[in-house]
């Protein structure tokens, strides 16, 4: 079983680095299943159905969400009825949607799991305790079971992946947007980064366009954060080869598609 896992796509750029290299890594990497991260897919602040369906039709199987994922208000009129969008399971009971979803394939389903941190981040439901209740739901189905961690402390991140070493296949971290080269398989067999990075404009900060954020630093006066419309861009993915039968992972790979390490077939 091999996963490829696209990093947060922020705006119009990342959603073109999506049509325009996920069948290219489909074809090149044959992953049974793709999983986005698409909470900045709007212009930069959450996700609508259009967006939604279009990564499926592009061939990803789910898309994860995080802490933006109510900033489009159109959300609330789909979210119900979106099999295979998930946002974080950590959320109050009662929030719409869903946490966990599975996705089947022709060696076997795979549990996709979002969380989503509290350092630095809305005071949700604990994180740890609740991946404890959907790991043991997840492995009534399935051993392979796949958790976005959409988490703003590098501490955090690296604890929940402590905690579920050999119980969850992959942890993946999402919301900073900056690739980290911490991957490695834990010991019991879990597939790890802090943060797989983000797809989307190459040459602003965190996505959005420079010049805004560098006032913000300069001034510390309020400034309105917009995608770049133009420039060059870049796509952060996660590539992790899974044994079917153990739920565990054999090999990790980070993906970076940019200027200064571009794509081969």
């Amino acid at each position: 079983m091999r996963i490829l896992f696209i990093g947060d796509v922020v705006g119009a750029p990342g959603r073109e680095m999506v049509d325009d290299y996920l069948p290219k890594l489909k074809q090149k990497y044959q992953p049974s299943v793709t999983i986005v991260n698409g909470e900045n897919a709007a212009a930069g602040k959450g996700i609508t159905d259009k967006i939604y369906r279009r990564f499926l039709e592009k061939g990803a199987q789910a898309v994860t969400l995080g802490n933006h994922a109510w900033d489009k208000k159109e959300i609330f009129d789909f979210i119900d009825d979106a099999e295979y969008l998930v946002r974080p399971a950590n959320f109050p009971e009662g929030t719409p949607g869903r946490g966990l979803t599975f996705v089947k394939t022709p060696k076997a389903e795979v549990a996709v799991i979002n969380l989503q941190g509290r350092t630095f981040l809305s005071p949700n439901d604990d994180p740890f305790r609740k991946i404890d209740e959907l790991i043991a739901i997840a492995k009534k189905r399935t051993p392979i079971i796949f958790l976005d961690f959409h988490a703003e402390a590098t501490s955090e991140k690296q604890a929940m992946g402590w905690y579920v070493d050999g119980r969850v296949s992959v942890n993946v971290g999402t919301h900073t947007h900056i690739q980290t080269a911490d991957e490695r398989i834990l010991p019991r067999g879990t597939g790890y980064i802090s943060d797989v990075g983000m797809t989307g404009p190459y040459d602003g900060i965190l996505g959005m366009e420079r010049e805004a954020v560098i006032k913000r630093f300069l001034t510390n006066l309020p400034v309105r954060f917009e995608v770049p419309k133009e420039g060059r861009k870049q796509l952060s993915g996660f590539l992790v080869d899974i044994d079917d039968q153990t739920g565990q992972s054999k090999k990790v790979q980070r993906v970076q598609i940019n200027d200064d390490r571009p794509f081969f077939d």
